[in-house]
C-alpha cells in the first residue's frame, strides 16, 4: 500500500509512535473503559461526573490511537546510519551551522512526529531544514522566515555510525 504523504520518520521515532500508540491501547484505554462500566453501572448517567469525564476521556484517546494508527501507516522508515552521501545534509543528519554573528547552533533533521525544538530536532519540513538540504560543508543557506531572511553557514555535518547487519 501507498500512501500520498509518506511520514518519514528514523527507527528510534517510530518506535516511540508505536510505544504512546500501546501505552494508550493497553493501560490508559482498558482504565477508562472499566471507570465508565462502574459508572454507567451507578445509575442516572446525566449527573453522573465519573461516567461525563470517562466518556469524554475515552473520546480524546480514541483519536489520539486514531491519529497514531494513520501516522504509523504512513511511516516510511529511514534509517539516518545507512545514508550512503554522508557530505551532505540529508533526513537524519545533524548539522552544525553559524549564523552571520559566527552565533553556533545544532540542529537535527528529523520526521515531523519525532520534532523538538527544545532539544535541536527539527521537522525536515521545516524552513530551515528545507533551506538545508543538500547542503555541503561551507555551503551558505537563506531562511526564509517571517522576521525576514537569515543566513547559515554548514560548518559540520554528522550522521549515526552505521549498524552493522
Amino acid at each position: 500500500m501507498t500512501t500520498k504523504n509518506p511520514n518519514y520518520i528514523t527507527p528510534q521515532g517510530l518506535e516511540k509512535l508505536k510505544e504512546r500508540y500501546h501505552h494508550l491501547m493497553n493501560t490508559e484505554r482498558p482504565k477508562i473503559v472499566e471507570i465508565v462500566s462502574w459508572a454507567a453501572g451507578n445509575g442516572d448517567r446525566s449527573e453522573n461526573g465519573d461516567y461525563i469525564y470517562g466518556r469524554k476521556k475515552m473520546r480524546e484517546i480514541d483519536r489520539e490511537l486514531s491519529w497514531l494508527s494513520r501516522r504509523l501507516k504512513a511511516a516510511r522508515v529511514v534509517d539516518p546510519s545507512a545514508v550512503e552521501d554522508r557530505s551532505k545534509v540529508w533526513f537524519g543528519a545533524t548539522v552544525t551551522i553559524a549564523d552571520e554573528d559566527d552565533n553556533q547552533r545544532q540542529v537535527a533533521l528529523v520526521g515531523e512526529d519525532e520534532a523538538d525544538a527544545s532539544q535541536g530536532r527539527i521537522s525536515w519540513k521545516s524552513p530551515l531544514a528545507r533551506a538545508l538540504r543538500g547542503a555541503a560543508l561551507g555551503d551558505l543557506r537563506i531562511v526564509r522566515l517571517p522576521a525576514g531572511e537569515k543566513e547559515w553557514e554548514v560548518i559540520e555535518i554528522g550522521y549515526p555510525a552505521p549498524t552493522s547487519k
